[in-house]
């Protein structure tokens, strides 16, 4: 362990390179911080229960199961720092290595962001506007709250669920029933959240740093598929006031809940040009990877800046771009099309970047990488993205 770093609880140490840096979680993320990170001179250790998971790829790894307190303290002893890199990290952990380490980002916010109810409570306690929401702890309530919010409405569970899992889309009355006892099934809280009749779904992402720091990234227009995200495009195609306005909201929620590292907030552009929380996340998300070459500094640089206590770097956008995922149907199409001269590139004068995790299983609807597409102009890099027909398998 670099003698960089003591432990114990503190905020607005300074880890300078050459330091350890633990991660809780080994997936894409991970990999990309312990890339980025590298390359300023940290090193990586990751905890994930997946044998040569993609972080352990690229940096050394713990294989034990996230709740696994022997392996947690492992990671403390091995590591003057440490962070996660998703929010369904068992908050217990978080708080017992912040006893026995260095955990700048603390619990609270991740306690908080782990369930929706309180998520909400938050950003509103920060003074930004979200959906309509109800909580619902019984049929009766959820009939109650369909009928002030009307329908459709969306039911959620509380904790849990992701690229779509864990919610049910109400679109008439005969499906109350069955969406409750559905998603009840789960055994956590439930919410309801009034259908919002959106122009554009947005992202921003932001970095604090432990010396209280803050900068935000451009925003991001984001189109999902499946409730899987498909495409971020930025400059999002809105005017810039309103960009301001989300990169405003998105400082003062990281600001409000006294987050550290990134936090990436997903607004929604409602139809009257109004921005509401959608919902938060405090790690590197998959709407910021156009940062990597798109940016001056990238999300995952940002994150260890933030986090090791130094000056955060530019966040200006050096190109327009559009971030398109490769999902598991999508790997074998890529992998032919990179092995041979990309005419409709060189045509459009694109430079599409590709980058893939290291999965070992290319399943249907996984995230299994992405492509930065850099272009003069979002609409080349759109039409070169349609043109590859790579995503329409």
């Amino acid at each position: 362990m670099s003698s960089t770093a003591g432990k114990g609880v503190g905020q607005g140490r300074v880890i300078l390179p050459g330091a350890t840096v633990g991660i809780l979680g080994g997936g894409q993320l991970g990999r990309m911080m312990a890339n980025a990170g590298s390359a300023m001179g940290y090193r990586f250790v990751a905890l994930d229960p997946t044998p040569d998971a993609p972080t352990g790829q690229v940096a050394q790894q713990i294989v034990a199961a996230y709740d696994d307190r022997d392996a947690a303290r492992e990671l403390a002893q091995r590591a003057d720092v440490i962070t996660y890199e998703f929010e369904n990290v068992d908050a217990g952990v978080a708080a017992m290595l912040m006893e026995e380490s260095y955990v700048p980002q603390g619990s609270e916010l991740l306690y908080t962001t782990q369930h929706r109810l309180r998520e909400k409570r938050a950003i509103e306690a920060a003074g930004v506007k979200v959906a309509p929401y109800a909580e619902v702890r019984s049929v009766d309530e959820l009939c109650e709250a369909v009928g002030q919010f009307g329908l459709p409405c969306v039911l959620k569970t509380a904790t849990g669920g992701y690229d779509g899992k864990g919610q049910w889309v109400i679109r008439s009355a005969d499906e109350i029933d069955e969406a409750f006892e559905t998603l009840k099934r789960a055994g956590v809280d439930l919410v309801l959240e009034q259908f919002i009749r959106f122009s554009k779904e947005l992202s921003v992402i932001a970095a604090r740093s432990t010396q209280g720091e803050i900068r935000t990234f451009p925003a991001a227009e984001n189109v999902h598929v499946d409730n899987i995200l498909h495409l971020s495009i930025v400059p999002a195609r809105i005017d810039e006031a309103l960009q301001h306005e989300a990169e405003r909201l998105a400082a003062r929620i990281a600001e409000g809940l006294g987050a550290v590292g990134l936090i990436a907030v997903e607004l929604f552009l409602t139809e009257d040009g109004e921005l509401l929380v959608n919902e938060l996340a405090p790690r590197p998300h998959n709407s910021g990877h156009y940062t990597m070459e798109a940016c001056r500094t990238s999300q995952f640089e940002q994150h260890v800046r933030a986090i090791c206590g130094l000056p955060l770097g530019d966040t200006s956008l050096l190109t327009p771009v559009v971030m398109v995922n490769v999902l598991g149907e999508h790997v074998e199409p890529l992998l032919d099309l990179v092995a041979k001269p990309d005419v409709s590139a060189e045509r459009r004068g694109v430079a599409p970047k590709i980058h893939l995790y290291g999965k070992h299983e290319a399943k249907h609807k996984r995230k299994m990488g992405h492509v930065n597409v850099l272009a003069a102009n979002v609409d080349e890099a759109l039409a070169w993205i349609s043109e590859t027909n790579i995503w329409r398998v």
